[in-house]
């Protein structure tokens, strides 16, 4: 099969690695990169072996496929521009800043019959994929997001730039629609929601309890839910699961708690998504995160973002 000719708009904090799986894996070829910033497209470009292309309207007719790595604000600008040029799209998360331009690019991608993926990484965690397997009928979770301050994706706050990933992944996990959000977040080192916690109800009785928080003093990636008679906790940076079941003795004897760890091979999620996309614009596999999972996951967002903005502007009343 002839490679799939990709591009990468956007090489900041998260296209650079875009950049470099693609240019990894022999199904794609990496036609070039593209960025803003003066001297950046070219510092990533050099050691790949690719091509500083000047601006991403140049890359029209000269790719199969394009991750778009930009600002929030412009996903669906320029993502809808590529739609309609017949080139298939990954939009790292969240798809878009308003549901009305996510809407613009599902439209475009239906309409020219291209793919367009979004990028919720954590969907690729192999822990996760695992997870999918077993469970059941969840109840209860509870998910801590924390990271060190970083100057990128300060355009928007911490529910859409880290909390969405534990959105998107108990969306998956829970088909039940949700009835209802509480939620609260402050402001600390920026003019944006850093730290925030949210508490999701969902029709079928399950609830979430998520934090997340960019102004931590540590890394940490952890998922835990309850079903029925078991407890299993997710660690997405060591890409591992614990998992805590009530054996009860056949004997009538007090019934016991029985642990066991789950670790499948390490892998990067990153290099598993894109290689996915590649084999989705092949129309050799289903397309892992739609436009509408993006969409559903952006949306809930949404309404936390604006419950903690609510009351957020409570306390600033109050005080």
């Amino acid at each position: 099969m002839d490679k799939v000719r990709v591009a990468v708009i956007g090489v900041g904090a998260l296209g650079q690695h875009h950049a470099r799986v693609y240019a990894s894996l022999p199904d794609a070829e990496l036609v070039g990169v593209v960025d803003v910033i003066p001297g950046r497209a070219e510092a990533i470009a050099g050691p790949l072996g690719t091509k500083v292309i000047p601006g991403y309207a140049d890359l029209f007719g000269k790719v199969d496929a394009v991750s778009i790595a930009t600002p929030t604000t412009l996903h669906a600008e320029i993502g809808e521009q590529f739609l309609k040029e017949g080139v298939h799209v990954l939009v790292e998360k969240p798809i878009a800043h308003t549901l009305e331009d996510a809407d613009r690019l599902i439209r475009a991608a239906k309409a020219n019959n291209r793919i367009l993926q979004v990028g919720h990484l954590e969907r690729f965690n192999p822990a996760v994929k695992q997870l999918r397997e077993i469970v059941r009928k969840p109840r209860f979770f509870e998910t801590h997001r924390m990271g060190l301050f970083s100057p990128r994706s300060l355009d928007i706050d911490v529910i859409l730039d880290l909390m969405i990933h534990d959105l998107d992944i108990i969306c998956l996990l829970v088909p039940s629609p949700v009835v209802s959000v509480n939620a609260v977040g402050i402001a600390i080192l920026t003019n944006r929601i850093d730290i925030a916690n949210a508490l999701v109800h969902f029709e079928d009785g399950c609830v979430a309890n998520i934090t997340a928080s960019r102004v931590s003093m540590e890394k940490i990636r952890k998922l835990r839910l309850f079903q029925k008679q078991e407890y299993i906790s997710l660690d997405y940076t060591r890409q591992d699961i614990a998992i805590f079941s009530l054996n009860r003795n056949a004997d009538g004897g007090l019934p016991e708690i029985v642990g066991r760890k789950l670790t499948p091979e390490k892998k990067e999620p990153l290099q598993l998504e894109l290689h996915s996309f590649l084999m989705a614009t092949r129309g050799l596999q289903q397309t892992e995160c739609t436009g509408e999972d993006g969409r559903k996951a952006l949306a809930l967002a949404l309404q936390v973002l604006a419950q903690a903005e609510k009351a957020q502007a409570l306390e600033i009343d109050r005080a």
